[in-house]
This record gives C-alpha cells, sequence and structure tokens, in this order.
C-alpha cells in the first residue's frame, strides 16, 4: 500500500483513462506491446514514482478492468456509457473520476491524468510534474513536451496538388533564428483537482511544461505508429 503524501489534507490520485472501443487499433490499451499489456506500462509508472495514494483506472472494459487490477490498479467504478464513446474527449473523463473519488474516498488535492497507450513514460518525469507543479503555486497544470524534429515554421501544404508554405515570409529565414516550437508529449497531465473539475483545456499559461526528450515520445495511433515504437522500446531497452 503507497503511503498517503499529504499536501492540504487531500489525496493524490492517479487516473488512467482506458475505455475498450479502440477503432485505429482494436483493443489497444490491452494489446501486448512488447510483450507486457499496454496499459500496464503507465500502471508500473505510476506506482513506481512514489507520489499517489489511489490509482485507478475508468474504464468501461471488463478485461482491461481485470488487466489494470493484476498490475496493482483499482477499478472502483465502470465509466458510464456517455463518457465512453468516440467523441469524449479526456476531461470530462477525468472530471468524473475526480467527483467520483471526492463522494466515496473523501478530499482529493492534486490529480494526475495517465494515458493508457504511453510505454515510455517514466516515473522520475511523473513525480517531476508534481514538483514543478506545487513549485508554481499560480499555476493549474503540468505536463510533458518534447521538440518538433523540424522547424514548423517551414511547413508547407499541398493544394490541389501545388506545394505552398504556410508561413512564406519564413521561406528565407535561417532555420537557427526560427524559435524553438514544442509539442504535447500525449503521457500524462498534472493538475488541481479544482482546475480539473473547472476549467476546459489544458494549453494555456497557467501551465507548466516538462520538457523531455524525442526519443522518448511516440504517439500511437496507427499500426505503423506500433511497430515504430516496439522497434524503439526494444532500442532503448535491451534484452
Amino acid at each position: 500500500m503507497l503511503q498517503p503524501i499529504v499536501i492540504n489534507g487531500g489525496m493524490n490520485i492517479a487516473v488512467i483513462p482506458a475505455r475498450g472501443g479502440s477503432k485505429r487499433i482494436p483493443g489497444k490499451n490491452r494489446r501486448l506491446f512488447c510483450g507486457r499489456p499496454m496499459i500496464e506500462y503507465s500502471v508500473l509508472a505510476a506506482k513506481q514514482s512514489g507520489k499517489f495514494d489511489r490509482i485507478l483506472v475508468s474504464t468501461d472494459d471488463d478485461e482491461i478492468a481485470e488487466i489494470a487490477i493484476a498490475a496493482g490498479a483499482e477499478v472502483p467504478f465502470r465509466r458510464p456509457r456517455e463518457l465512453a464513446d468516440d467523441f469524449t474527449p479526456t476531461i470530462p473523463v477525468i472530471r468524473h473520476a475526480v467527483q467520483w473519488c471526492e463522494e466515496h474516498w473523501g478530499p482529493v488535492d492534486y490529480v494526475c491524468c495517465v494515458y493508457a497507450t504511453a510505454p515510455f513514460i517514466r516515473a522520475s518525469d511523473v513525480a517531476d510534474g508534481l514538483d514543478r507543479l506545487q513549485a508554481q503555486p499560480d499555476c493549474q497544470f503540468a505536463f510533458p513536451v518534447t521538440t518538433f524534429p523540424f522547424p514548423i515554421f517551414r511547413a508547407v501544404e499541398i493544394k490541389s496538388g501545388r506545394v505552398a508554405m504556410i508561413w512564406p515570409q519564413h521561406e528565407q529565414t535561417r532555420s537557427q533564428d526560427l524559435p524553438e516550437c514544442f509539442h504535447d508529449a500525449g503521457q500524462f497531465y498534472w493538475g488541481s483537482a479544482e482546475a480539473w473539475k473547472t476549467v476546459k483545456g489544458v494549453y494555456s499559461s497557467a501551465s507548466v511544461a516538462i520538457p523531455i526528450p524525442r526519443e522518448r515520445v511516440q504517439d500511437i495511433d496507427t499500426e505503423e505508429d506500433w511497430v515504430r515504437a516496439e522497434y524503439m522500446y526494444r532500442a532503448m531497452h535491451p534484452s
């Protein structure tokens, strides 16, 4: 049993959203990734971070629930059907979990949404996220970001088969003179319980960035992504 981390008298909880109806990669959350169910990586990172009183999985799927419990998480409820379709964003799912915890377990201080398909997540990054958030009390969220591999201001679009720069004013700008840009790493999001219950989004000046290297970031939305991610993971974790 993890020891409680008391901040303002409430709990710190991890919420792993993992519905069973993935369309692009069927069964993605429970599918074996390098020999282990995908969701298990997120549960283990949350446990190893040492930052949580409770680690719960919000799911509508019995098989995902069994895998999550075996990995050490709790599944105290089944996600309502209206929050388990293809169009439900993340924030309402986390908000529902926070409200359930407050009603059944008591006050909640900080909440970390941990995505179920983030095999490159590290416990040290999760721990760092809470530390950074608590160090800046005027902020509401903290999440990892990484750099784009190519200057985005040199991006082009294709219209009727022809190329056009999106920012033509930068066609002759040297790469080193362009601002470095980042994108969401898609792994986890720390926030105060109050922030999760009231805000509409996490991309704002009220969020703290946690920079991580590109080799530890990979979206997994297609079979091609999955294959690439497994190659990357095996290269980083040789047997």
